[in-house]
């Protein structure tokens, strides 16, 4: 089994928490990408982490999490700015972010700084989500997804409080697309798509997307589930029960799960292979959203299987 490269954003979540009818802010680190990179090795798989961090007191622990956690560093970049912070409020178990800090401190990769042999050597290469709406972080995603060799793994992760109005979405839009026309597997949620394509269904989503070249795609619809889609087809997949306290990072363990399952099985040879992996998929979202969230609720394969049994 080889390794993944994740390409995105660190950075440290404040999520609003009510203690004894107080609300108070408590630290997670996060970033979708990060939350990928652990949670592809929770679950036994081998990352490397590429990206920028603040070089202050909340990047020293972030750096620190990732070697604890045994995520790869080799293309960990420190930044002399502050560490971005995201608020994160909620309506029941669904997060809504704000983020602090300027310029962002998970912008600041550049091509210039990604090992392409490394790179070459993967097995997969992740790119996507808000990291990818600024330079230089963007040219270095685009020189990335010009390495030959690797499955390319795309999540939009789109975050409308970054998107001020139409011409931001319009752009937001045709980047995403750029990426669709060579990704291997695209993952994004179902708010994702609704933004994207003017409220589109997961399966009219998943169509478009496939349209641009993308060998795969996988819609994720909290709980009620999933909707995998391949050139000859698509189907819905229903998430398992939980009792859901919080939904942070539900879908970044979506992607992990995936990456996962490419890492130790290769690409799926048709729709089957990828029902099997998105019911996978769904059964590890499922245990982190019975978590306080982040990339501290991302699972063990151990853990997976005293939930769930023979499910996974």
């Amino acid at each position: 089994m080889g390794y993944a490269v994740v390409l995105g954003e660190s950075l440290v979540d404040l999520l609003e928490t009510d203690r004894d009818g107080e609300l108070i802010y408590r630290q997670a680190i996060g970033g979708a990408p990060l939350n990928v990179s652990v949670g592809v090795t929770r679950l036994g798989g081998e990352t490397q982490f590429a990206g920028s961090l603040g070089h202050d007191i909340l990047g020293d622990r972030i750096a620190q999490f990732l070697r604890a956690t045994g995520v790869g560093t080799r293309l960990l970049k420190r930044v002399p700015v502050p560490t971005t912070l995201a608020v994160t409020t909620f309506e029941g178990a669904e997060p809504t972010f704000t983020f602090y800090g300027e310029p962002p401190s998970y912008v600041l990769l550049e091509a210039a700084d990604l090992d392409t042999g490394l790179l070459a050597g993967a097995d997969v290469v992740y790119a996507g989500s808000i990291c990818l709406l600024r330079d230089p972080f963007r040219e270095a995603a685009r020189a990335a997804w010009r390495v030959d060799g690797p499955l390319r793994v795309f999540d939009p992760n789109v975050r409308p409080t970054l998107l001020p109005d139409r011409a931001a979405v319009d752009a937001q839009r045709e980047l995403a697309e750029e990426f669709f026309a060579r990704a291997d597997l695209v993952k994004l949620s179902l708010a994702d798509a609704e933004v994207l394509y003017d409220g589109a269904s997961a399966q009219t989503a998943a169509e478009r997307i496939l349209a641009f070249g993308a060998r795969a795609v996988v819609v994720t619809c909290g709980a009620q589930g999933a909707y995998a889609a391949v050139p000859e087809g698509g189907s819905m997949l229903p998430a398992p029960s939980v009792n859901a306290v919080d939904a942070t990072g539900a879908g970044d363990s979506v992607m992990a799960a995936l990456i996962r399952r490419l890492l130790s099985d290769g690409f799926p040879a048709g729709l089957a292979g990828w029902e099997r992996n998105v019911r996978f998929a769904l059964a590890v979202a499922g245990l982190v959203c019975e978590r306080p969230g982040g990339a501290v609720a991302m699972p063990t394969q151990e853990e997976l299987t005293a939930r769930w049994g023979a499910l996974v």
